[in-house]
């Protein structure tokens, strides 16, 4: 099984197909590796396509310490990835964790991304709601010790922004929630604490998002509530943004709509690498 390696020597399990300028692919907390596989299987007809699974989850390493599961570390995982497939650039696409992982991403380590696609992103970050996101992390964490993955798979995986895709899809949401069942449950408590629980606001990061110069695309669902403000504020600060909504759609929307998310990541980094995704003209910002 292919494994990169870490700077605190952690394992990380992934998957490449494809040929062409490289994607990498950075899932949420309810997912893993597998959850890109219809974007997998899409853009690697043109790009070499490169999905993994991060710390905490299986079959990568599964630290013992939630202190080594901090946003930092999801960051600075994704580069180990790209620095072991000896990858210098590439276009990287997030969903949620991912999402807010690919921002940060864009603000360390700007010199490595082609572009950025944070979808579903900014959950937890409204001022009015983080104090409960962390609370309700922490007891998540104590949930997945003392009940397993598979009882939150059926509670958390059916919070208010997943619902769409259960109506829309119940097949597909089916799948997704037996695969979020089989998670290790130590590192998904672990995630929830060091991540999920300790995580800044992506509002802390507005001063530094106002000087983003990497080609970027937010893509957020229109019933995915807790990402709507955050999205549309960050199109408002990074200069080199687009916006793209998903109508009838939740938070899990690379599954939930691949072929509605795919067309427009495609179009986005056909764009960038024509050099036709300029900094916004500071003509049609309203005084």
């Amino acid at each position: 099984m292919p494994y990169a390696t870490t700077s605190d020597n952690v394992r990380l399990y992934y998957e490449e197909a494809g040929h062409g300028s490289p994607i990498l692919f950075i899932h949420e907390f309810a997912g893993d590796y597998r959850n890109w596989e219809l974007q997998m299987r899409f853009f690697s007809r043109r790009h070499r396509c490169i999905t993994y699974s991060a710390r905490g989850y299986k079959p990568s390493d599964v630290p013992a310490d939630s202190k080594s599961y901090s946003y930092k570390h999801w960051a600075s995982d994704a580069i180990a990835v790209l620095d072991h497939l000896k990858i210098d650039k590439a276009h990287i696409v997030g969903l949620s964790m991912g999402g807010f992982t690919t921002i940060v991403i864009g603000l360390t380590y700007p010199q490595r991304a082609l572009s950025l696609t944070a979808a579903g992103a900014g959950s937890g970050s409204e001022r009015a709601h983080l104090a409960d996101f962390r609370k309700n992390a922490l007891e998540t964490a104590g949930i997945f010790e003392t009940k397993g993955s598979a009882e939150v798979a059926y509670t958390y995986g059916l919070g208010q922004a997943r619902i769409p895709f259960l109506v829309k899809d119940p097949r597909g949401f089916e799948e997704f929630t037996a695969m979020f069942a089989e998670h290790d449950a130590k590192g998904s408590a672990n995630t929830m604490r060091g991540f999920q629980g300790e995580r800044p606001s992506l509002y802390d990061f507005e001063a530094d998002m106002k000087k983003m110069t990497v080609p970027t695309l937010i893509a957020v669902g229109d019933e995915d509530e807790p990402c709507l403000e955050p999205s549309f504020l960050m199109k408002h600060w990074i200069p080199t943004s687009g916006l793209v909504v998903f109508p009838k759609t939740g938070h899990v929307c690379n599954q939930e709509e691949p072929g509605l998310f795919n067309d427009a990541v495609s179009d986005f980094i056909a764009r960038v690498e024509a050099g036709r995704w300029p900094v916004r003209d500071p003509r049609s910002i309203r005084a």
